[in-house]
């Protein structure tokens, strides 16, 4: 998998405006473009699904484990990889720093949403 650079971390970073497409089951067709909230933690990008594993984009990112995402005036082919573990709360660290005034922001640290993480690494 390529990685991403620290310039492009840093947009992102600073950005509000991910969007996220898995590939559909014919694994050519991009779904429809979703705004997702993101964070980077230790060089990684993570994404949470508002309604967790429920969300359909969720799914299909998880079924398929590819597709694109837009951000920061970039659009990138990306895979998609389910995130467990202690890094979980360092995300949630992350989502607590970027989105502190959002009223949003407890369902988006809370279990539903923790159990519907994913890491975003750059498709080779």
């Amino acid at each position: 998998m390529n990685t991403w650079t620290k310039d492009e971390l840093d947009r992102i970073a600073a950005s509000d405006d991910l969007h996220i497409a898995p590939l559909r089951e014919d694994r050519k067709t991009y779904g429809t473009l979703t705004w997702v909230w993101s964070v980077v933690v230790n060089g990684d990008l993570y994404v949470r699904a508002y309604n967790g594993k429920a969300s359909r984009w969720y799914q299909a990112a998880i079924l398929q484990g590819s597709g694109k995402i837009t951000v920061a005036g970039a659009a990138r082919d990306v895979c998609f990889q389910p995130t467990t573990g202690a890094i979980l709360d360092q995300v949630d660290d992350a989502y607590r720093n970027k989105y502190r005034k959002s009223a949003y922001l407890a369902p988006m640290i809370g279990e539903r949403a923790r159990e519907a993480t994913i890491r975003i690494v750059l498709e080779d």
